[in-house]
């Protein structure tokens, strides 16, 4: 594959917010990974050559507390629930979770003999993601480590890349760790002996999976973390003397949780389910242009610490054998779908669906796959326009294709289409999404399908 192959993307963009192509500059890449294209845009070295050669820059002038205020990346989250919405996260924010998860780390490299405490890491995720974003673009860069970029999950590359470099970290979502441990044809044709430890986030890694995986590679560390866009990443993670599969590990420095019962009230006991709510500096300024998402979010300050986060899922709290309080998180209690670790939100589905003239109404819930983790599948109340002679089958393809020519591909009807006569919901008009998932789940297990919950 081509390193530009997503350059006339990158165009695309530009172009949508008005950047000129003479404004778009290009990262060097060996031949190997460029190919033999060329490609007429200025290099970043360039960039760098002629600000050099620039009169000296008026020096930054900021405010007392500006970076606290000022934001610095715009990310994209469904938050609890409903439509995407922008996530303004601030300069403070980025620097905490940098330092909250180097210092919750930071032991395990101190252990490694000298000159040996940064590593080769993997950087396959996309960097637009908050995952990516913090934990490969800062988070690596501040601790020294050499991260190598892939444009895509490619398991042959990914592997050769992993051989070639002696990666010794890999930071992974949940879908590649199972074709890791299914795979092992085409894995034992590969050294990975150079690989230390895995972190996995962005969904929840089954204990199943972990341990299949543990099986066949027993040296390697194989840790969880869990986090959103809207604490700048991770609220907490797996610590190296205390796995325990299944769970999402311990907080990290500098973050406070406790979990909420549905009437609001403080469970202050092991074992018993609620909403996990956090407070950290990391936590972000807010959603953009968004005060009705803000309250229903975030909780204002009345302790001087910050503000509490509502995380939308259900978690406890349990003592490992090692005698640490570990995260579990169980369900959600947002109706966000996790496809290969990135965001689908039932509701923008749904809109779009409703545009098509053969639906008149429509929901959409997650439903287990084994390469993705989850995909969206819609359950479709035709239109009175759809006719009689008309095959299910033929109109269900129809609204696929129709989603797959206006939606990213991981929000694609990868589940499929069903039909009926009513989509439940509740008196005030909310989709009861849950009877939905619960009708699934009873037909797969009729069917015989297995699936983790």
């Amino acid at each position: 594959m081509s390193f530009y192959t997503l350059l006339e993307t990158a165009l695309q963009a530009a172009k949508a917010v008005g950047i000129p192509n003479d404004k778009v500059y290009i990262l060097e890449m060996p031949k190997e990974f460029s190919g033999s294209k060329s490609v007429p845009f200025k290099t970043v070295g360039q960039l760098i050559s002629e600000g050099a050669q620039l009169p000296e820059l008026e020096k930054l002038k900021w405010e007392k507390g500006q970076g606290k205020r000022q934001t610095a990346f715009l990310c994209y989250s469904s938050g609890t629930s409903g439509l995407p919405k922008g996530v303004m996260i601030s300069h403070q924010n980025v620097i905490t979770n940098v330092l909250q998860f180097t210092l919750f780390e930071k032991h395990v490299r101190e252990k490694r003999p000298k000159g040996q405490t940064s590593e080769v890491v993997l950087g396959l995720l996309p960097l637009s993601h908050i995952y990516g974003l913090v934990v490969i673009a800062h988070v690596s860069a501040y601790r020294g480590d050499e991260v190598i970029i892939l444009p895509k999950f490619e398991m042959p590359s990914f592997l050769n890349a992993i051989q070639r470099f002696k990666i010794a970290g890999l930071y992974l979502v949940p879908p590649i760790i199972i074709q890791l441990a299914k795979n092992q044809k085409v894995c034992s044709q590969y050294d990975l002996s150079s690989v230390r430890s895995i972190f996995t986030g962005a969904a929840p890694l089954g204990a199943e999976t972990a341990e299949e995986l543990q099986k066949v590679y027993p040296d390697w560390a194989i840790k969880q973390g869990y986090g959103l866009t809207e604490t700048c990443t991770v609220v907490c993670g797996t610590p190296q003397h205390d796995i325990w599969f299944g769970s999402s590990g311990c907080l990290l420095p500098g973050f406070t949780a406790k979990i909420l019962s549905i009437e609001g009230v403080e469970i202050n006991s092991y074992d018993q389910p609620g909403e996990l709510v956090v407070q950290s500096p990391s936590v972000v300024l807010g959603y953009l242009n968004n005060d009705q998402a803000n309250k229903e979010t975030f909780i204002e300050d009345t302790d001087g610490k910050g503000r509490w986060m509502r995380t939308g899922d259900e978690a406890v709290i349990k003592k490992s054998p090692g005698g640490n309080e570990h995260i579990f998180i169980v369900d959600r209690i947002k109706e966000l779908i996790k496809v290969k670790g990135l965001q689908v939100a039932p509701a923008e589905l749904e809109a779009h669906l409703l545009s098509h003239p053969s639906v008149a109404d429509c929901a959409v819930i997650p439903v287990p796959d084994e390469r993705a983790g989850e995909v969206p599948k819609a359950y479709v109340v035709k239109s009175t326009s759809v006719g009689l002679e008309e095959n299910d089958r033929m109109v269900a393809r129809d609204i696929c294709k129709y989603v797959e020519e206006h939606k990213a591909k991981h929000k694609w009807l990868k589940g499929g289409v069903e039909f009926l006569d009513v989509v439940p919901k509740s008196p005030s008009g909310k989709i009861l999404r849950r009877l939905l998932r619960d009708k699934e789940k009873e037909a797969r297990r009729k069917k015989g399908a297995k699936f983790a919950h």
